[in-house]
């Protein structure tokens, strides 16, 4: 079914994770198929689908990839969660609507072979949507480097930008990871929270928020990620106040003042953060994060798949 811009005007749902390079079976140490299949299972049979999906720690070919994985040759990993993307929809005899597309970041090889990759993804529901345009080719590179002789070694830090028409009209679309705050700087050490208090994780913010002004133009946006910060941080305060994106989980009330473990969406061990949110403006109307559930929360059909949630809302333009 082509898309259609006489479809109803229905709320768009987006969903925004985290999936750690589908490894979190093995701890982080390497991807597998039967992480990839659980996720793909998971979203296949949301009800509504999602309209866009964003995922980050999205790996290219590596090592890390591949070691206990074994997929089709010169497979990237985006393309083999598509085949089980596919296969999950199949298994119901649906068709799978969904439309990748990979923004590559970073590549960390030893003598020419890649020990592990980072990129983001975008899924997109071709049935209900239309891509106007979008810097596959040419991802914004946001990164900060704090200590320049490092520079080569520090993973790159990106935001994947689409513009999507909708029955409502034109979305824009923008899906990013920032970094960890660095341990080089006095902030770190002086911060008891830390998460989104690193003077890297604020310039990132700040060129995240112009790129997005910049492109966006006045028209309707939301913007997904990892943002490693926790709502009341430096880098929250910013994107919130100076930049004056609107908080999806501060709207539906999952946002408890500085408290990072009010609503945790990512775990390590015993600790609880709240590190992932979903920004909008010009426009946007939130309407619910119906289907997102606290890290930890086991009633949810994400439940130990990464060790980040995803946040899944709907949105009206």
């Amino acid at each position: 079914m082509p898309y259609d811009p006489a479809v109803p005007r229905s709320p768009l749902r987006v969903m925004s994770y985290n999936v750690r390079y589908f490894g979190h079976g093995l701890r982080g140490l390497a991807s597998t198929r039967a992480a990839q299949r659980r996720i793909a299972t998971r979203l296949a049979v949301l009800e509504p689908l999602a309209d866009v999906v964003c995922l980050q720690e999205i790996e290219t070919i590596s090592l890390r990839s591949r070691v206990a994985f074994r997929g089709r040759r010169g497979e990237t990993q985006l393309e083999a969660f598509m085949h089980e993307l596919e296969a999950a929809f199949a298994g119901d005899a649906r068709t799978s609507p969904y439309e990748s597309f990979y923004f590559r970041a970073h590549v960390n090889q030893l003598r020419g072979v890649p020990i592990y990759t980072t990129g983001l993804a975008i899924l997109v529901h071709r049935d209900r949507l239309a891509v106007d345009h979008h810097n596959v080719e040419s991802p914004e590179h946001i990164t900060h480097h704090h200590v320049e002789r490092w520079k080569d070694r520090k993973q790159t830090r990106i935001c994947a930008h689409m513009r999507v028409r909708t029955p409502a009209g034109p979305l824009h679309v923008f899906n990013t990871h920032l970094s960890l705050p660095t341990p080089f700087a006095r902030e770190f050490w002086a911060e008891r929270l830390r998460m989104g208090w690193g003077p890297n994780q604020v310039h990132e913010a700040r060129t995240l928020a112009a790129f997005v002004q910049r492109h966006a133009r006045g028209e309707p946006f939301v913007v997904c990620g990892d943002f490693n910060s926790a709502p009341g941080s430096p880098v929250f305060r910013h994107l919130t106040e100076e930049a004056g994106f609107t908080c999806a989980e501060r709207v539906c009330g999952l946002c408890t003042g500085l408290d990072p473990r009010g609503f945790p969406t990512a775990g390590f061990m015993r600790l609880r953060m709240h590190l992932d949110h979903v920004f909008f403006g010009n426009g946007v109307h939130w309407v619910d994060l119906d289907g997102t559930a606290r890290f930890g929360d086991r009633r949810s059909p994400f439940a130990g798949l990464s060790d980040h949630v995803p946040l899944i809302g709907r949105l009206r333009l």
